[in-house]
């Protein structure tokens, strides 16, 4: 089920991003962060890295094990994302480095620290690096312009009735900042244009240890672009499409909160694994096409009635809206849904 994910030969894109799933200024607990506001008070909330597989040519994603960003021991500062993310990569690389990873993240994610960690543990990197936080490595970038250093690469594609021009420059081996250890990394710009209008429809750049060509600077870039999937595809979907994860579960004095979105996190992973492997709930799906209206249904039958089974319950809800026929020309004459 995998293997439709993997891009840049072989290589399966883990987006990393953090948000908020808690905030208050009253219920708090010894694992919040805190925030002063303008008006005096503290502002106590809860965020977390929520990793997932993206792709960019698939809607779905995979949740993978989360890191809390919380106090940490034997630290007085508060604890950061991109401190979250250093964790993150330390304690599951064992597991995910085998199955050839490449990881995605904003500009928060382009320091060398994050990067040479990276490398160390086995991951390859695709990382957004915009020009006002990296003002060394944007300085040796003009001066190889200058020099006709950086190459360039073009594509046009029809998409609808819109031609989009996508125009690439990139190069390898520069200095990401200043220092006698300094990392050499290859960066990518890619600007996306309306063929017609000239209008600028997408821009960004990136830094990344894959090598760049010409014949695979396109694939690079499109891979880093895919970053945003994490955003659409998951924080949005948890926030706004039945999961509410941002919903006070229970708070709890120390844990509870993350327990919570843990098991949250699972529920959504469960759902995207049952849309490939469930063909009933696959159906379901299709036809509820809403999260909520499914969930609502669920919610509501499970409350009145006792279903034997998971099964039970899916043959119950196709029965009761009549989708025995799309089922069966689906899965064929072996269906049997008494």
């Amino acid at each position: 089920m995998l293997d439709p994910f993997r891009v840049l030969d072989d290589q399966l894109l883990v987006s990393l991003d953090g948000t908020q799933y808690f905030s208050s200024q009253a219920l708090h607990c010894q694992n919040c962060l805190t925030r002063q506001l303008s008006n005096g008070h503290t502002l106590y909330y809860h965020t977390a890295i929520t990793p997932v597989i993206v792709c960019p040519e698939h809607a779905q994603v995979i949740a993978l094990a989360p890191e809390y960003i919380m106090p940490q021991d034997g630290h007085n500062k508060q604890d950061c994302e991109q401190a979250a993310g250093k964790r993150w990569m330390t304690q599951h690389a064992a597991t995910l480095v085998p199955h050839h990873v490449t990881l995605l993240g904003d500009d928060l994610y382009s320091k060398e620290p994050f990067c040479s960690l990276a490398l160390q543990q086995g991951f390859n990197f695709i990382l957004v690096c915009k020009p006002d936080s990296h003002t060394k490595l944007y300085e040796r970038l003009a001066f190889w312009q200058a020099q006709g250093a950086i190459a360039h690469h073009e594509q046009r594609r029809r998409k609808g009735r819109v031609t989009e021009v996508t125009l690439y420059r990139f190069i390898n081996d520069v200095l990401l900042q200043d220092g006698k250890h300094a990392r050499s990394v290859n960066w990518v710009e890619m600007t996306v244009i309306n063929a017609k209008t000239g209008a600028q429809l997408y821009y960004n750049t990136f830094i990344t240890n894959h090598r760049l060509s010409a014949e695979n600077v396109a694939q690079v870039a499109q891979a880093g672009r895919g970053r945003w999937k994490i955003e659409n595809e998951n924080n949005n979907v948890l926030k706004t499409k039945g999961y509410h994860l941002e919903h006070n579960f229970g708070h709890g004095k120390q844990y509870l909160s993350a327990t919570m979105l843990s098991l949250n996190l699972l529920a959504f992973l469960f759902h995207t694994v049952l849309e490939w492997s469930d063909a009933h709930y696959a159906l379901l799906r299709k036809v509820l096409a809403r999260r909520q209206t499914f969930f609502e249904d669920m919610r509501a039958l499970t409350r009145y009635m006792a279903f034997e089974s998971w099964h039970h319950l899916m043959d119950f809800m196709i029965k009761g809206l009549k989708l025995e026929s799309r089922l069966e020309s689906k899965l064929g004459p072996q269906l049997n849904t008494s």
